[in-house]
């Protein structure tokens, strides 16, 4: 079950040091999500970021610069429904229906489903499905491995999705508003949860 990381939409000081520690610690996958930063404020995180460690991340916003990095690659939202000309990296894509996972899978590397739960860092953001919908996605084949859950997941739901047939598990809020003693320890216990 893949394990993927979600950054804070705001720039922070100190944020490049936390990501560097997260893929120090294991993390395969962060999506750096900034949708009111800059090109030049993006290039700047990304420059304090380990260059060893840009081929983890997926770009939500300022695609122009995975021409200049080698990220892994690009997701698309509502926001940004299109990569750019002639872009042949992986394509991750946001889902908000059981309708949306349908229709764009046969076109995405792997595709979010949200929000599972109420979710932790969006005040007002809920669950618009119940646990029967996602089974039956399931067992019709919708969500599987390509399938990544997003929003409310802490540690103790990731059974439950993998359960369900969930391919991965996307974290937000849980990883950020651990305190900086924890965040590393707490990472670490997510890992053991989705291995299990």
């Amino acid at each position: 079950m893949k394990l993927i990381v979600i950054t804070q939409p705001h720039l922070y000081k100190g944020e490049a040091t936390q990501i560097n520690a997260l893929c120090s610690a294991g993390l395969s996958i962060l999506h750096l999500r900034k949708p009111e930063a800059s090109e030049e404020a993006i290039r700047t995180l990304l420059n304090q970021i380990e260059a060893h460690y840009w081929p983890r991340i997926v770009l939500h916003d300022q695609f122009q610069l995975a021409a200049s990095y080698p990220v892994r690659g690009l997701h698309l939202n509502r926001r940004h429904p299109d990569a750019p000309n002639g872009y042949q990296g992986q394509i991750s894509r946001s889902c908000h229906s059981v309708a949306e996972v349908k229709q764009w899978k046969d076109e995405s590397d792997y595709l979010f489903l949200s929000p599972i739960f109420d979710s932790i860092s969006k005040a007002g953001y809920v669950s618009g499905f119940s646990h029967e919908e996602l089974v039956q996605a399931a067992a019709a084949g919708i969500i599987d491995q390509r399938v990544i859950a997003l929003g409310g997941i802490d540690q103790s739901r990731i059974a439950t999705l993998k359960a369900i047939g969930f391919g991965g598990v996307a974290l937000l809020g849980d990883v950020w508003n651990q305190p900086s003693e924890q965040f590393i320890p707490h990472f670490h216990a997510l890992q053991r949860a989705v291995s299990l």
